[in-house]
């Protein structure tokens, strides 16, 4: 990690990053990254974390900056200007983020303290639709290995990724690569 209390690393590095150097742009983003999403961490208060990821935020200003550089829109006088720069428009882009949901936020409370006559109906399922979704299993049942039969019928009870991982043992990554897998042999065969 670059040391970002001399100035000399920093503004070296922003040089190459005003002149449109990829290797200096990840640098940069590796380096800032960390203090920018504590900026946006300070911020996240209570029932705020549900909707937010300091990750999205970050990286969306980061897209900003760049598409900035390569514009040529943004020039700074060194990297300390930098550092003020882009802690001020995280702030300011998770407080824009804030504002266009304050209204969702203030209007949501917890299942639990709502009353169950304010809840809307469940929709019953159509004989037409349950036959269908019954054929749709059975296709996949028919497209999918036997050793991933159990892992399909997990999911259709609704588990997670993570969950399908601690029953199986098998990897998350390796859970989506099957699902993948099936999911692409399935469109293959609505095209034959």
């Amino acid at each position: 990690m670059m040391d970002t209390t001399s100035p000399e690393p920093l503004d070296a590095l922003l040089d190459k990053l005003e002149h449109g150097d990829d290797e200096a742009a990840r640098q940069a983003f590796l380096l800032y990254e960390p203090y920018l999403r504590l900026v946006v961490r300070r911020h996240l208060r209570g029932r705020y974390r549900a909707k937010f990821d300091s990750m999205d935020i970050v990286q969306s200003v980061w897209a900003d900056l760049l598409e900035g550089f390569r514009r040529g829109n943004w020039h700074f006088r060194d990297g300390h200007h930098l550092r003020a720069f882009l802690i001020k428009v995280t702030r300011n882009r998770f407080l824009n983020r804030v504002r266009r949901h304050r209204r969702a936020l203030e209007r949501e409370q917890p299942l639990e303290e709502t009353d169950p006559r304010q809840l809307p109906s469940v929709r019953q399922s159509h004989p037409s639709e349950v036959a269908e979704a019954n054929d749709l299993w059975d296709r996949l049942l028919t497209l999918c290995p036997p050793a991933h039969r159990e892992l399909l019928r997990l999911k259709r009870q609704g588990l997670s990724l993570a969950e399908l991982a601690a029953r199986t043992g098998l990897h998350e990554s390796s859970i989506r690569r099957i699902f993948y897998t099936l999911a692409r042999r399935f469109a293959e065969q609505g095209h034959e």
